[in-house]
């Protein structure tokens, strides 16, 4: 059998899969959606015989100090205070999995149609498994998720993409999940809240406005592409696939080398030479912020509030909780810029700080906007993305897309890429970097070095 890498990117070229259609994909979507009860509301967080208000440590948590906790934290760069904000403490690791098959030939990819009780419009697509650790030791008294033990045994299967990799840093604090691709060659029953489809079905349907959650991008955005040295012929195999040549010399004819010196040198600079200090503090100590029944608000211009939601959702392991939530003020805009010089197609990244990072930066996209991002404080690359913008130059991808509805109330990000002309922003601030896709690549494949935002742009790359 040929490797991997063939299946990979003839599933990404397919949108019209082998085992079930667009339509069919979509019907199914609605149909759970028609079927399925979903009532959430915001509550009083004395409604709830398990979360509470523990005003002694200045914390939202539950009585089993199970799931998440919400803390005050406030962040200091050399001796200097930055800022202060309510976040998620989270320490335990989640899996967040995808089984594939080889069927007929063509790669299909297992999917749960999931309704979280942030989602905007009920069903998204989700990784076959979504589970943090206390939803798989069964904390919440309920089931165990479905197709749990193929993760649970992963080294009895092909392990295509296993990394631990960062989820929001501005909401979580080093908060981190398991991202796995597994591949099975083992008959398996499909449940009626899953199905199978195609990479190339996934990125279509992506097209549509909050119809992929952001669990399914970060694992995606993970597939290998450059893991392991494929042949000549598998090289001619893969390239007559691709329709856009910039991008397949992007992936496999680029030179990482450079640009990973440049980026790491830069980081590790970072590190060691900025003092960075991040400290927890009871939530009744933050400045701006209010705690009471209700959440936790703050006086000041922000990019999210806390409130309690009182949850009801038919089907689910459990389906009736009250639990808080993070949301926000308003949307956000990540954006990827691109350009294609000496035939290949590169990608503008920036070396991120957030309050929540698990190695206080990571690379992150050309542009993260949270709603209260101040526009007299735009440097060169963002004024530039912003006119292009505002003119409507040079879009490619232009889609809202959710955040995690687990933790998040409606939540939804604007996700751009926009390929500019190869003679501009040539000269750019010393915390971009021109990269190849296949620089991209590679460090995906290592934890802790492309931030979710960035992550899940890349998932929406077209082949």
């Amino acid at each position: 059998m040929k490797r991997m890498l063939p299946y990979i990117v003839e599933s990404w070229t397919n949108t019209e899969g082998n085992i079930n259609t667009l339509s069919t994909i979509l019907q199914w979507i609605d149909d759970i959606n028609e079927i399925t009860k979903m009532n959430v509301n915001e509550c009083n967080i004395n409604d709830s015989g398990f979360w509470f208000y523990d005003n002694y440590n200045g914390e939202v948590r539950n009585i089993k100090h199970s799931f998440f906790s919400i803390k005050g934290m406030r962040f200091f760069l050399n001796n200097s205070f930055m800022s202060e904000q309510p976040i998620i403490i989270q320490p335990e690791i989640g899996y967040l999995g995808i089984i594939c098959k080889i069927i007929d030939g063509t790669l299909n990819f297992l999917m749960q149609a999931k309704i979280e009780p942030g989602n905007i419009n009920g069903v998204q697509i989700s990784p076959t498994i979504q589970a943090t650790k206390s939803n798989f030791t069964r904390m919440h008294g309920g089931r165990l998720p479905t197709y749990f033990s193929y993760f649970e045994n992963a080294n009895k299967y092909h392990i295509i993409y296993d990394q631990i990799q960062s989820e929001q840093a501005s909401r979580f604090y080093k908060k981190r999940n398991r991202n796995m691709i597994i591949c099975i060659d083992e008959d398996i029953e499909v449940h009626p809240n899953f199905m199978w489809m195609t990479l190339g079905q996934i990125k279509k349907i992506m097209e549509t406005d909050n119809l992929i959650n952001m669990d399914t991008r970060t694992v995606i955005s993970g597939i290998p592409l450059i893991k392991e040295k494929i042949s000549d012929e598998e090289i001619l195999e893969v390239e007559h696939l691709f329709s856009d040549y910039a991008l397949f010399n992007s992936i496999f004819n680029s030179d990482q080398s450079k640009s990973l010196y440049e980026i790491y040198y830069s980081i590790n600079n970072y590190k060691m030479f900025q003092d960075i200090h991040v400290t927890d503090v009871p939530l009744n100590q933050l400045v701006d912020w209010t705690v009471n029944d209700y959440g936790i608000t703050c006086s000041k211009n922000a990019n999210f509030l806390v409130r309690y939601y009182n949850i009801e959702i038919s089907g689910r392991e459990v389906y009736k909780w009250i639990q808080p939530m993070f949301k926000a003020t308003a949307s956000a805009t990540i954006g990827l810029i691109t350009k294609r010089k000496n035939n290949s197609l590169d990608f503008l990244v920036r070396a991120k700080r957030e309050v929540g990072n698990f190695d206080h930066l990571e690379l992150g996209p050309s542009i993260q906007w949270e709603p209260t991002h101040i526009t007299a404080n735009d440097d060169e690359v963002e004024s530039y993305f912003r006119k292009q913008l505002h003119n409507k130059n040079y879009i490619k991808t232009d889609v809202i897309l959710s955040e995690e509805g687990g933790r998040f109330y409606h939540e939804v990000n604007r996700n751009l890429i926009m390929e500019i002309p190869e003679n501009v922003l040539e000269n750019i601030p010393k915390d971009y970097f021109w990269v190849s896709y296949g620089t991209l690549n590679y460090l995906i494949q290592i934890n802790n070095c492309l931030n979710i935002q960035l992550r899940n742009l890349l998932a929406n790359i077209k082949i």
